[in-house]
């Protein structure tokens, strides 16, 4: 599947294809979900809140292990680059830091305050802030990166950065992981969350990754919910084709979570046994440092 295959999309299409509250009705049991996992996470793992940039949501909340770490995921959460916080993503925290794994959840600023262009140069401070940062504040490397939905498609646009250009030798993380990511964002010029996006062709374009060479050779995961929509389906398959030499070698394509839909997904990393909690924790070489 590529950009020229591209499904001719009216704006009723835009609307089915990527409103996900309108696609599952009871999202709010599911955001409720978030946060109060994410209440009790917070209660007994305690976080630090840690600023990582000067923008107004520049913060990430750090949890760490109580024996030295042996690495550190940094989470992106969603919630189409113009809602929710990371206060409600703590729940992904206490599966890894059980592994040795420090976590940092980050916030950001959020549209239509900033640009999605902003969103990601700002991803990029707090990349830079763990990989420099972090190791006095518990949080060593190797680094890797996740998120969900709009997470997802910040976490590709990692891979996509010319980590040169930020004065980094290489690519400052060893693996990354999309789940339920928008990686064309052109038909989203077309949504009605664009009034807040302020996305023209050009713009969605620029922050595509699916039109920008991968700049760190490393491995990633995409994944989506089994009971997405076709157009979440759709997106995972793009990056897959476009990006061939950072496929994830165990997966013959895009990772499909069996059971779940854009909201329930993401809480798979709140059970330390499943696929998606494994399969990210395999992107940690064993051992310490």
């Amino acid at each position: 599947m590529d950009l020229a295959s591209r499904p001719a999309m009216t704006r009723d299409d835009v609307e089915r294809g990527y409103n996900n509250r309108a696609a599952v009705p009871e999202h709010p049991y599911w955001l409720d979900r978030f946060a109060t996992q994410s209440r009790d996470a917070a209660l007994s793992l305690s976080p630090r809140e840690i600023r990582y940039g000067g923008g107004p949501k520049e913060t990430l909340d750090l949890f760490v292990p109580a024996d030295p770490a042996r690495g550190t995921l940094m989470f992106i959460h969603g919630g189409y680059w113009r809602a929710l916080d990371k206060a409600d993503h703590a729940f992904v925290a206490p599966a890894f830091v059980a592994e040795g794994i420090a976590v940092a959840v980050i916030n950001y600023d959020l549209c239509p305050d900033v640009t999605i262009a902003t969103i990601v140069e700002q991803c990029r401070r707090a990349v830079t802030w763990v990989a420099r940062e972090g190791p006095q504040h518990g949080a060593p490397p190797p680094l890797v990166i996740a998120g969900h939905s709009a997470g997802g498609h910040l976490a590709a646009m990692m891979i996509a950065t010319d980590w040169r250009a930020h004065g980094f030798d290489a690519a400052p993380f060893v693996a990354s992981v999309s789940l339920s990511g928008v990686h064309d964002l052109e038909p989203l010029v077309l949504f009605a969350h664009n009034v807040d996006f302020r996305l023209d062709e050009a713009a969605a374009r620029a922050v595509s990754p699916v039109n920008h060479l991968p700049q760190a050779d490393v491995p990633l995961i995409i994944a989506f919910g089994e009971r997405e929509t076709s157009e979440f389906a759709r997106q995972a398959q793009l990056l897959w084709d476009a990006w061939p030499r950072n496929r994830r070698p165990r997966h013959g394509g895009p990772m499909s979570i069996a059971g779940h839909h854009h909201f329930s997904v993401v809480l798979e990393y709140a059970d330390p046994d499943s696929a998606l909690t494994r399969e990210t924790l395999a992107l940690f070489p064993r051992g310490r440092g």
